[in-house]
């Protein structure tokens, strides 16, 4: 037997440093919003917090030693993240920032030498940033509605479309930009390439920040929307194969879900505590709220959907850590990533609630997390394209039964068991016959 449910003490040694670290440095620096976002700010607040997390062995845990990693497998990443979920500035403190980790991934996976050693290294060391142009304002994420087209003169690729909720967009050096390259290739998900576009070539505009949630309508920050327009790279700059887009996106994507999981975990955890400090501080006429029976059922609801869905995670980030190979387990990343959006708004919408008028002001953090978990829903691929996943894969170990009646008919197993256990059955009787006065069992 190889169950167990507990850590290392080695690698507890370092959860334990993880988390007095986020609350003694990561999380009160996270309260001054953007003045540590430009670029003088992070050079003051954020990388010295960057220099400690290297000092520990910390950075990039993702990645494997050759690339300046530790080589963690996904189920010690998946506790680490639990406490980096707490923060949103956590995850660039500690190398692991979303979109960069999962372009770093399919560069290192993908790219030529050349490629590696003028933005891969960089993007590791945390000296550049990048962003993600995949999806498109017509249909999303979809690779087969894509519009945008990459079309070869001579050595250079011309590049021309429209993407929307480019991640990363403000701030970053390089954009990971997919595009058709192939449109009449008979294979349908062998159409569209992806290619490493410097931020600063002629032709790529920022066309507006787009914002999630109630906040801010206009302005830089949150995601991009971008346009092409005759941008032009060399050959040099296309990632991995020709029409080899949708197979990339695949080993990026399914490492990123499983991360986003991870994340929520600590996310979901740190609504719960807050939910809890509050039930246990608020006083009405009748008491403290943790004393009435209808708080209790949402804590006790919570703390059950919470370590429900943190025990699927770590299951999927042990079964990865197992097969080597994300297309193993897709029914279980799939699963996670449909449960994820409903356990983070569940708890953090009950969060929410019991903290009165304050808990829907944007003096609380509640409504954020509310306007996360919906995002969480769409990210990565909506909810719905994931449970056809979970359910094509659970369906694919089962075979029809086109009798009349089905098998598992009771009549059915009823006069299979009859013939099964006849003899038995006909010796039962037999004795209980003999016995003269006890009826026999009317199965005999």
């Amino acid at each position: 037997m190889a169950w167990d449910f507990e850590t290392d003490p080695e690698f507890q040694k370092k959860l334990d440093w993880i988390e007095d670290f986020m609350r003694e440095e990561v999380e009160p620096l996270s309260e001054l919003g953007r003045a540590i976002m430009g670029q003088h700010g992070r050079e003051m607040f954020i990388k010295p917090l960057q220099e400690k997390v290297k000092a520990q062995g910390l950075w990039a845990c993702h990645l494997g030693p050759e690339l300046g990693g530790q080589g963690y497998g996904q189920l010690k990443l998946g506790l680490m993240n639990e406490k980096l979920g707490r923060n949103r500035l956590a995850p660039s403190v500690f190398g692991c920032q979303a979109p960069d980790t999962g372009n770093a991934e399919i560069i290192a996976h993908y790219g030529t030498e050349e490629q590696k050693e003028k933005w891969l290294k960089p993007l590791l060391n945390g000296d550049i940033r990048s962003a993600f142009s995949m999806s498109e304002p017509t249909g999303g994420s979809d690779p087969l509605t894509f519009k945008t087209r990459a079309h070869l003169e001579g050595d250079e690729w011309v590049i021309n479309g429209e993407k929307w909720f480019t991640s990363g967009a403000y701030g970053s050096t390089i954009l990971i930009v997919y595009a058709v390259t192939d449109p009449d290739a008979s294979d349908p998900y062998r159409r569209t390439s992806i290619f490493i576009v410097p931020t600063d070539t002629p032709g790529v505009e920022i066309v507006r920040g787009v914002h999630t949630g109630s906040g801010q309508a206009e302005g830089p920050g949150g995601h991009g929307y971008m346009r092409y327009t005759n941008v032009r790279v060399p050959d040099s700059a296309q990632l991995g194969e020709r029409g080899g887009a949708f197979v990339i996106a695949q080993t990026r994507l399914g490492g990123g879900r499983v991360h986003h999981a991870m994340r929520t975990v600590g996310a979901c955890q740190r609504a719960l505590d807050l939910m809890c400090k509050r039930a246990v501080s608020r006083t009405t006429r009748d008491g403290k709220l943790a004393d009435l029976q209808m708080v209790q059922a949402d804590i006790a609801d919570s703390w059950i959907q919470l370590e429900m869905f943190r025990l699927l995670v770590l299951r999927t980030a042990w079964l990865i850590d197992k097969h080597k190979d994300y297309n193993l387990v897709r029914k279980d990343i799939a699963a996670i990533k449909v449960a994820m959006p409903k356990v983070y708004h569940d708890i953090a919408t009950k969060a929410a609630h019991l903290h009165g008028a304050l808990g829907v002001s944007n003096e609380m953090p509640f409504m954020g997390m509310v306007t996360s978990a919906m995002v969480m829903g769409i990210a990565d691929g909506p909810t719905e394209v994931h449970k056809v996943t979970v359910a094509k894969q659970v369906l694919k170990d089962y075979r029809p039964d086109n009798d009349l009646f089905p098998s598992y008919h009771i009549p059915r197993l009823r006069e299979e068991a009859r013939e099964r256990f006849r003899d038995k059955l006909d010796e039962l009787k037999s004795a209980y016959q003999a016995r003269g006065s006890e009826r026999a069992p009317e199965t005999a």
